[in-house]
Order: C-alpha cells, then structure tokens, then sequence
C-alpha cells in the first residue's frame, strides 16, 4: 500500500502555538487506486463507486486524504495511513447478493385479516341510517 501511495507535509492550523508556524506536521496522502495490489477487478470497481465523490485526479483514480490533528509529524502520518486502510476495506468488500424472499401463506392471511379487521373498526364509527 505504501508503494501506491504520495505523502507531502504542510503546516497544519489550529492550536500549537509557535510550533504551528514553523514545523510542516499536516500529512496529505495520495493513493492511487489502479496501483493498489490484492484487489480483484469487481473490488477495484466497487471501491471507485463507493469513494466517487472523494476520488480525484484526470483519471479519477486519485483518493485524497489529509490528517493535522496531532502535533507530530508521525502520528499524523500513521493516522493518514490507517484512514486510507479503513476507508477502503470498508469500500472494496463486495455487499451480500440478495436473495429475493416471499412472504407466507400464513403471514398473508395475518395481514388481510387485520385489514378486515381495521375495516370493520371503521364502518362501526359511522352512524346508523335511519330509513
């Protein structure tokens, strides 16, 4: 993963007092998805459509992921990493095939029969004709 992925250090905002202005500890990781190893061809196109909207560059290929949280150059980078890790095992696994279910016979007759029922709750609340 590492061989896939760009890093570039900034200065981070936030708190830090006068280290925020001269140490460069803001982490912005680019991996590019078509240099990822171990994912099959389907995880691969599941993966970019999940992540569309995160995905950038000219081919659409390019995730972003920025971390200055921390004050330390490292950690920031340790955190980059175990996001990018997260956010693509979350997005590569392939959702479960559904299997298309009916309801039963016994559950369809529950159901018809509360209808009755609602129905006749209802035409009791009416009044009564008087001929």
């Amino acid at each position: 993963m590492h061989a896939a992925a760009e890093t570039s250090f900034s200065r981070s905002g936030g708190p830090g007092g006068q280290n925020v202005n001269k140490v460069s500890t803001k982490v912005t990781l680019r991996l590019f998805l078509s240099d990822l190893l171990g994912l099959s061809e389907a995880e691969l196109h599941h993966l970019r459509e999940t992540l569309g909207s995160r995905l950038s560059g000219e081919t659409n290929d390019e995730l972003v992921i920025a971390a200055s949280e921390e004050r330390s150059q490292h950690t920031n980078l340790e955190r980059a990493y175990a996001r990018a890790e997260a956010l693509i095992a979350s997005s590569a696994s392939l959702p479960k095939r559904r299997r298309p279910t009916k309801p039963s016979k016994a559950a369809r007759e529950r159901r018809l029969n509360s209808k009755h029922m609602r129905g006749h709750l209802k035409a009791d609340r009416k009044p009564a004709l008087d001929d």
